[in-house]
């Protein structure tokens, strides 16, 4: 079986790249694009099923075993045994990755010391297959993850002749190669750190120039446009550590005002951002601070003050309305406070700059308002690391401690926040985890002050100097903390405990550790606090991110936080949960612990993402972003919510904003008109099929409202290299009329009807012409129509299409129907399988890990024998010799479809992963017994070849209790 899959694979690899063949067993050319094409992702996978390993690479670091380090845990878990040969090669390879490799116990490390090894060679033997990468990735966070590299990836029999030369190579390197033994490491640490304070001073000695970034000469570009439009504010949202201070004064100097006044909400920040002007204006900047003990403004040019000096009236009087050319306001989004207020009523200035890195405000201040709608520029969280302009992270999610055998929670009393237990487990993981270079120097966001003292103390009693600091401390005593954990005293503060401060507007660059102790009840704040710890600095090389998730209710938040998902789509964030590093950009790190992961899908599972108080506070946030009422395009365009949910809660998006919108305009749809759109909405335009959305839209859009079946079958050709079936048409025109489901409003109704088929064209109806002339019908029907085919494009791959439907993507009952072209909606009577009436495919749908409660006659054994096999029951009362039975044991013969749809649980609805196709194994079936509560039942147990390996995240995620 194997030898032919590997021969097909060669086929499309070497001689034919149309040859239809498994892409498991194909050669590919493995790279990094930055986002979610990934070296690592490669790792990932064969790391999973592996029996075995060796690699052989010629640099190791801190970072890249960081990215390494949930697949290293469960490898020592499964006690997997592997051998990883590095190389001393100029003196790149960490001692500390050498350390911490040291811990594994199936793990034999050695390091070629004598020759210039250079080879990055990493093979996994599997159970019938060895499988290799060959080419240029390092065991670093960039090689695997960010750099452009090339490699080569391919599977073989153990026998090969390049697996057997591989491994006799592996042979003679392993055995000649160094062990890493305690004095080898001090011997090497001693040249490591030599070489390495070699290259600072190298480095230190080098001109710098400061120059604008990638991200500030867009928003530079960007500001001039404005200008030269005569706008006169405008908003810059940039991540925290992207340089937004750096920015405004490069756009300063390009104005030439000849004066400007910044604004800060903090007094210690005033200083940072003068300094920051300096740098970019150079020698001659006239610049001075206005602030509570500076007050002296004659004859200088740019003004640096605090917004509480600033709004006293008889300060404020002090300036002239028109005094200054140009206004910064930093950390705007505070702008809605009435000192802020005061201050921008005040003043004139030719230009106003507003800047933030959370626009998004809980109390509902259209801060956008403020600057005219002009968002001069937008660079988020991953856009950021996209660009490189932070330092990356590695985030470590694990679980808190338990408390009598429960995870701490929201209400768990305070002293077992501050026991000694907890205590250990947080020094543990800092430990654990570590930091780029060794020494510590974190940031610990705790749930109270007394919490933040008793864990400050005592740490500070197991050796590791800490503080706590909270809103109760000085600004003088936050400052001597910062320049203490800043610095290289052997006797310096190693970690903070903070509450309430250092959320935003504090810089302490060298900060190489973030711990959250408290439950995560804002996103907002969640990357506010991160981002404490994303500045990049000189020899800073990541952050670490340790996050200890208890039971608590708003788990969900931290995805949202860590992807920058805002869609609030549930299968969105288990998918991404699941798929962890692959979908962050640049080398950045995503990994949770099983027990970290599984609270945090329940937190997704049972969170009302569609409450009406959340639906409406997103509307008005983007209503305040644009000025105007957006439409479900507007949200996909800013990247948040999926405004699907609107339609899910009032069946269209026009229902919604009639229900809260004052603005008699838009309420002008008759109570038909209102009906016809909620049909589209919620049956055609889910975005499940593409097809009847893209038929309406070429009808809706076009001059004669007309289209050839032709020309659409090209239309469907091109775009998506598919080849629409004489069933698959009448299905689509089928559904549109209406025939597929048919609302109850309009079951004793004529008006069904929407378009007209006849000598190959296809046209709209006279009645639905009639709708359309009506604007606001049209322009609902086009934005709807226009958000299925958005979002089924971003889904979309071919790759990934087989039969319909998407890999991995999920689907409810109905949609399965509709898309196997059943002529009526048959869901309601369609349970573990059905055969279609024409016996062209039956679909089975498995829930696999089934509630205690439901009827002993349907607790099927159904299971994945591995994640290419799968084990499956018959309905209960069923024999071999049964019709249905028979249909899917002679569906190859009959050419009979066999999908494959599993959802984990009841938790996550009615919707169900597409796996696969199923093919069923010979002779596999076997009448047997099933135990109910009235006796014994018959039934029929089958195995089944899956048409591709499960994804690994999927297959981990559905098997996983």
């Amino acid at each position: 079986m194997i030898f032919n899959e590997l021969e097909q694979g060669l086929k499309t690899s070497f001689f034919d790249k149309n040859y239809k063949s498994n892409d498991f067993y194909q050669t590919k050319l493995v790279t990094n694009n930055g986002f979610e094409e990934k070296v690592i992702k490669t790792f990932e996978s064969e790391l999973a099923t592996c029996t075995s390993f060796w690699f052989t690479t010629a640099f190791l670091s801190m970072s890249g075993l960081s990215t390494l380090y949930s697949l290293l845990e469960d490898l020592e878990r499964r006690k997997i045994p592997g051998q990883i040969l590095v190389s001393q090669y100029l003196n790149f390879t960490q001692p500390e990755a050498l350390k911490r490799l040291r811990t594994y116990t199936k793990l034999d490390v050695r390091i070629e010391t004598s020759s210039d090894l250079h080879s990055k060679i990493y093979l996994f033997e599997h159970q019938n297959h060895t499988s290799v990468l060959i080419g240029s990735s390092n065991l670093t966070a960039n090689a695997l993850s960010k750099n452009e590299e090339m490699n080569i990836f391919m599977r073989a029999l153990p026998k090969s002749k390049v697996i057997s030369e591989l491994k006799i190579k592996k042979r003679i390197l392993f055995d000649t190669a160094q062990k890493i033994t305690d004095e080898y490491l001090e011997k090497y640490s001693e040249i490591y750190n030599a070489q390495k304070r070699l290259n600072l001073i190298v480095k230190n000695n080098k001109y710098i120039d400061i120059q604008p970034n990638s991200m500030q000469e867009d928003a530079l570009k960007r500001l001039k446009e404005l200008r030269l439009k005569e706008v006169e504010k405008a908003l810059l949202i940039s991540a925290t550590g992207t340089g937004k201070t750096y920015l405004s004064a490069f756009d300063v100097k390009n104005t030439q005002a000849k004066s400007m006044l910044f604004i800060v909400h903090r007094e210690n920040i005033l200083v940072d951002a003068q300094k920051t002007f300096q740098n970019v204006f150079g020698p001659g900047f006239n610049s001075t601070i206005f602030s509570g003990t500076q007050k002296n403004i004659s004859g200088y040019q740019y003004i640096f003050a605090t917004m509480q000096t600033l709004s006293k009236n008889h300060n404020l009087e002090a300036f002239q309305p028109d005094a200054f050319d140009y206004i910064v306001i930093d950390e705007s989004h505070r702008s809605g406070s009435k000192s802020y207020l005061k201050i921008l009523e005040y003043f004139k200035p030719k230009f106003l700059l507003g800047m933030t890195a959370t626009p998004e405000r809980t109390d509902g201040f259209d801060i956008f308002k403020s600057f005219d709608y002009n968002i001069a520029y937008e660079i988020r969280l991953h856009k950021a690391l996209e660009c490189d302009l932070i330092s990356p992270f590695h985030y470590f999610g694990i679980s808190d401690l338990e408390v009598n055998g429960k995870l701490i929670n929201d209400k768990t009393e305070f002293k077992y926040l501050i026991s000694h237990e907890r205590v250990n487990k947080i020094k543990e993981a800092s430990d654990k985890y570590g930091t780029d270079n060794g020494e510590l120097r974190a940031l610990v966001f705790c749930s109270t002050v007394e919490e933040c003292h008793e864990l400050a103390a005592q740490m500070t009693l197991q050796g590791i100097n800490s503080i706590a600091l909270s809103g109760q401390h000085t600004i003088e005593q936050r400052e001597q903390a910062i320049n203490s954990i800043s610095s290289d005293d052997s006797k310096r503060i190693k970690m903070i405990y903070t509450v309430d401060i250092f959320n935003e507007g504090i810089d302490i660059p060298k900060i190489n550790q973030i711990i959250f102790l408290r439950p995560t009840t804002s996103s907002i704040i969640y990357i506010q606090q991160l981002g404490r710890g994303l500045r990049k600095t000189e020899n800073k090389e990541y952050l670490t991110v340790i996050d200890f998730i208890g039971n608590y209710e708003n788990n969900f938040l931290i995805p949202i936080a860590l992807f920058g998902d805002h869609s609030y789509n549930k299968d969105n964030l288990r998918k991404l949960v699941k798929s962890g590093s692959s979908v962050l950009p640049g080398s950045s790190t995503i990994h949770f612990d099983e027990i970290a992961k599984e609270k945090i899908f329940a937190s997704i599972s049972h969170s009302n993402f569609e409450a009406k108080k959340e639906l409406i506070q997103d509307y008005k946030y983007l209503f305040n972003r644009l000025g105007h009422i957006p439409m479900m395009m507007d949200f996909i365009t800013a990247d948040l919510r999926d405004p699907y949910s609107y339609v899910l809660y009032s069946k269209s998006y026009y229902s919604f904003l009639k229900s809260i919108e004052k603005d008699a305009s838009i309420l002008t749809l008759t109570e038909i008109e209102e009906e016809v759109l909620k049909f589209f909405s919620l049956e055609i335009n889910n975005a499940k099929r593409v097809f009847e959305s893209l038929l309406i839209h070429e009808l809706i859009t076009s001059e004669n409202q007309s289209i050839t079946t032709s020309n659409f079958e090209n239309l469907i050709q091109n775009l998506y290299s598919i080849k629409l079936s004489k069933q698959d048409l009448e299905s689509i025109i089928a559904n549109l009329n209406m025939k597929f489901i048919t609302p109850k409003f309009f079951k004793d109704s004529n008006i069904i009807n929407s378009i007209l088929i006849e000598n190959g064209l296809i046209s709209l109806t006279t009645y639905f012409c009639q709708l359309l002339k009506k604007d606001i019908f049209y322009q609902f029907l086009l934005d709807s129509t226009l958000y299925s085919i958005d979002r089924y494009n971003k889904d979309f791959s071919l790759d990934s299409y087989n039969s319909g439907f998407l890999y991995y993507a999920k689907y409810g009952r109905k949609d399965v129907c509709r898309i196997l072209n059943w002529e009526t909606n048959e869901a309601s009577v369609m349970y573990g399988s059905k055969i279609s009436k024409d016996s062209t495919n039956c679909p089975i749908f498995v829930t696999y890990h089934k509630n205690d409660e439901i009827s002993d006659s349907t607790k099927y054994e159904d299971h994945f024998i591995d994640n290419e096999h799968f084990h499956w029951m018959s309905k209960s009362r069923t024999k071999i010799s049964s019709k249905g039975v028979k249909s899917i044991i002679d569906a190859k013969k009959t050419n009979t479809l066999l999908p494959l749809f599993i959802k984990k649980d009841d938790d996550e609805g009615t919707n169900f992963y597409f796996i696969g196709l199923l093919t069923y194994i010979e002779n596999s079936a076997e009448q047997t017994l099933m135990q109910t509560e009235n006796g014994s039942v018959s039934t029929v147990k089958m195995k089944f070849k899956i048409d591709r390996p499960v994804d690994i995240n999927l297959y981990k995620y559905l098997t996983s209790k």
